[in-house]
């Protein structure tokens, strides 16, 4: 991945995302991927799995940080990016944040539950130690109409 400019390893990295997202989808779960990259290296990579596992906490995000910390064995992450195809709520945040997660890519925002820029923005609050950078509407579009055609076909036409 050399001499590629950083707009195109995020795209790169975001379509892993979204692959990751269909194979939820795949499963009737919410369909969001994410993946965990350090020096342009896949280090864990997840999609939703709440309902197939009985776990309320097993979000893309949170299911790809843990695999990233058994790797490294280490429960801080810095120097990475995590990408994920739709803005996170307040737990993935926050164990990002936890994580020391460098930066933070994501697809579509999240108008109901969004903790980065539509409801909350943790990000930017004042009394965290860690600041991670964060890059929004990565594929957008792309993120967005997966969600969208996921919740049609769970609850039909309207």
């Amino acid at each position: 991945m050399k001499n590629i400019d950083k707009a195109d390893k995020d795209l790169f990295w975001m379509k892993e995302a979204l692959a990751l997202a269909k194979k939820s989808l795949d499963n009737g779960e919410v369909p969001i991927g994410a993946v965990i990259v350090k020096n342009q290296k896949l280090i864990s990579s997840a999609f939703n799995m709440p309902i197939t596992t009985c776990d309320p906490t097993a979000h893309a995000e949170i299911l790809a940080l843990r695999k990233a910390g058994q790797l490294t064995k280490n429960y801080r992450l810095p120097d990475t990016t995590l990408y994920t195809t739709i803005e996170p709520c307040t737990m993935c945040i926050g164990a990002m944040i936890h994580a020391r997660i460098s930066r933070l890519v994501f697809g579509a925002t999240e108008p109901k539950a969004g903790a980065v820029v539509s409801c909350l923005k943790i990000p930017e609050m004042f009394h965290y130690n860690h600041k991670l950078q964060v890059k929004g509407g990565v594929m957008a579009e792309e993120a967005k109409k997966l969600i969208i055609d996921f919740f049609k076909m769970k609850r039909g036409p309207r």
